[in-house]
C-alpha cells in the first residue's frame, strides 16, 4: 500500500470523498496531486488554461480549461462541481523568468490568486493547499531550513508565493478559510507507473536536463564548480514528485478534519550535488555523461536543504520515493517512453 491511499483491500474502491478543484492540474505536479487525490476516493477537477500545463496530463477527472482571472469562468466550474476544496498549483514557477518579466508574475501569480481566493469566499469554501515553494526563503542563513526561518525572496517568482501565502494568512481571519501552504523544495522523478512526468518547455530542472544530456551524448553545462560545498558544486534537497502529491492529499484531508492554517516545508531533509546527481544518473542510464563549467548564477545559494520534521510530525507524512536511485529511474523510464 502507498502513502495516501488509506486503509483499503487492494481491490475495493475508496470511499467518495468529494470533488476538489485543482488548478494547475494539467501540469508537472498538479497531474500527479491528481491522481492521488483519486487514489484516495476524491474526484479531482483540473483547471487549467494550458497555457503551460498538458491535456494529455488529465487523466483521473474532467478538465476545466480556464484561466484564473477569469472570474465567470472560475465561478462556473465552481457550481456545476460544487468542491469542498481547493488544490491551488496554477503559477508560473520560472525565476529567470519572473526576473525578466515581474509584471507577468505578478499579474497571474498574485492577482490569479486573488481572483481565485474572491470566489472561493463566494461560495463559501473552507480549506485550500496551496502550492508554495522554498524560494520564499531567498539566501538562508542556516541549513537546514525550517518554517519558522525568515521569509526574504531574492527573485519576483518567491515574492509571490510569500504574497499569496500572506492572503491566505488574512482570509483565514477575515473569512475562515483555512489553508496549508506547502513550500517545496525540488520536486523531480515521474510516476512510478508511468501514467504522468515531467515536460517543460523550456527545461530548466536539474535530473531532466542531466537525462537529456545522456541520451544526446551532448555535454551538460555546470554552473559553478566552486562553491563552498564538499565537491564544489550547488547542494539540493530532491524529493519525488508523487510523494509531493501524496503531502497535498494528506494536507487536504487535514483541513477537512478541522485543523488550523499553517505551513510546511516539502523535503528530505537530506541534500545532493550536482555533481552527485550526475553519478546517480550515468549509474542508472549506463551512460557517460559529458559536463562542461560556466560561471556561478547570480542567486544561486551554495546550500538548500530543507528540515522537514513539521510536515512529517503534523501529517505523519513519510517519502517512500525520494531516495535519488528511485527520483532519476522514474524520471529516465519517463524519458523513454514510447
Amino acid at each position: 500500500m502507498r502513502n495516501g491511499e488509506g486503509n483499503l483491500g487492494s481491490d475495493a474502491p475508496p470511499p467518495d470523498q468529494g470533488s476538489v478543484l485543482v488548478t494547475g492540474g494539467a501540469g508537472y505536479i498538479g497531474s500527479h496531486v491528481c491522481k492521488a487525490l483519486a487514489a484516495a476516493g476524491f474526484s479531482p477537477v483540473a483547471f487549467d488554461d494550458l497555457s503551460r500545463g498538458h491535456d494529455w496530463a488529465v487523466k483521473w477527472g474532467p478538465l476545466v480549461r480556464g484561466n484564473l482571472l477569469d472570474r465567470q469562468a472560475l465561478l462556473g466550474a465552481l457550481d456545476e462541481y460544487r468542491p469542498a476544496s481547493i488544490i491551488h498549483l496554477a503559477g508560473f514557477t520560472y525565476v529567470g523568468e519572473s526576473v525578466r518579466a515581474p509584471l507577468l508574475y505578478y499579474q497571474n501569480n498574485i492577482a490569479g490568486s486573488l481572483c481565485l481566493l474572491e470566489c472561493a469566499a463566494d461560495r463559501g469554501i473552507g480549506a485550500l493547499v496551496f502550492s508554495s515553494s522554498a524560494a520564499v526563503y531567498g539566501d538562508p542563513l542556516s541549513i537546514p531550513i525550517d518554517e519558522d526561518h525568515r521569509l526574504a525572496p531574492i527573485n519576483p517568482y518567491g515574492f509571490t508565493k510569500v504574497v499569496v501565502e500572506r492572503f491566505l494568512h488574512d482570509a483565514e481571519a477575515a473569512g475562515g478559510l483555512r489553508s496549508i501552504s506547502l513550500r517545496y523544495f525540488n520536486a523531480a522523478g515521474a510516476d512510478p507507473d508511468g501514467e504522468a512526468g515531467e515536460v517543460h518547455d523550456p527545461e530548466t530542472h536539474l535530473i531532466p536536463l542531466v537525462l537529456t544530456a545522456a541520451r544526446a551524448g551532448t555535454p551538460l553545462t555546470i554552473f559553478g564548480a566552486d562553491y563552498d560545498t564538499p565537491d564544489g558544486t550547488c547542494i539540493r534537497d530532491y524529493i519525488h514528485v508523487s510523494d509531493l502529491a501524496d503531502a497535498h492529499v494528506r494536507s487536504l484531508r487535514a483541513l477537512l478534519a478541522g485543523g488550523p492554517t499553517r505551513a510546511l516545508n516539502l523535503g528530505t531533509g537530506a541534500g545532493l550535488s550536482v555533481r552527485e546527481i550526475i553519478a546517480a544518473a550515468e549509474t542508472v542510464t549506463g551512460k557517460k555523461i559529458p559536463v562542461q563549467f560556466g560561471p556561478r548564477r547570480p542567486g544561486d545559494p551554495p546550500r538548500l536543504v530543507s528540515d522537514p520534521g513539521l510536515a512529517l510530525r503534523e501529517l505523519d507524512w513519510r517519502p517512500s520515493h525520494s531516495d535519488i536511485g528511485t527520483i532519476v529511474e522514474t524520471a529516465w523510464r519517463w524519458m523513454n517512453r514510447s
